[in-house]
C-alpha cells in the first residue's frame, strides 16, 4: 500500500466511523431533550462529507474504499447504547465526542507527519482539513462539559 492509498484509506475509515457513531448517538437521543443535538447533526454532516470526498478520491485512483467491519460497527453501537443508558447528559455526550475527535486527530497528525513530503498535496490538505474540523468541534463541545 502506498502513502496516498494509506492516508486516504485512513481518512475514509475515520470519517465513515465518525459518521456512523455520530448517527448512532443521534438515534439514541432523538426522543430526549438534549441541547447538543444540533452540534451532533453538524458533526455528522461533516464526517459524511469527508467520507464521500475520500471515497471519491480512492475511486479515482482505481482503489476501493474498505467498508468498516460489521464487528467494529456493532461494538461501537453497543458501547454508545450502554454509555447512554448510564448517562445521556449533554456533558457525557460532549466528553465522548471530544475523546473520539482527539484520538482521531492524534492518528491523523501521525499520518500527516509521516507522509507530508511524499503524499499527494491534495490528500494531505484533506487530512489537514479533517484535523481542523476535529479541533474546531472539540472547542465547540467544551461548552457542554
Amino acid at each position: 500500500m502506498n502513502e496516498n492509498e494509506e492516508i486516504l484509506e485512513y481518512i475514509y475509515q475515520t470519517s465513515n466511523m465518525g459518521y456512523q457513531s455520530t448517527n448512532d448517538l443521534i438515534n439514541v437521543i432523538k426522543d430526549k431533550d438534549n441541547k447538543i443535538k444540533k452540534i451532533l447533526c453538524e458533526i455528522s454532516k461533516n464526517y459524511e462529507k469527508y467520507a464521500k470526498e475520500s471515497e471519491k478520491m480512492l475511486n479515482k485512483k482505481d482503489l476501493k474504499a474498505k467498508p468498516i467491519g460489521m464487528m467494529a460497527k456493532a461494538v461501537s453501537k453497543m458501547n454508545i447504547s450502554k454509555e447512554m443508558m448510564n448517562d445521556n447528559s449533554d456533558a457525557n455526550i460532549a466528553d465522548m465526542l471530544i475523546q473520539g475527535l482527539t484520538m482521531g486527530n492524534l492518528e491523523l497528525t501521525k499520518h500527516i507527519d509521516n507522509y507530508a513530503k511524499t503524499a499527494d498535496k491534495k490528500i494531505i490538505d484533506m487530512a489537514k482539513s479533517l484535523r481542523k474540523f476535529g479541533e474546531e468541534y472539540i472547542e465547540k463541545l467544551k461548552v457542554y462539559l
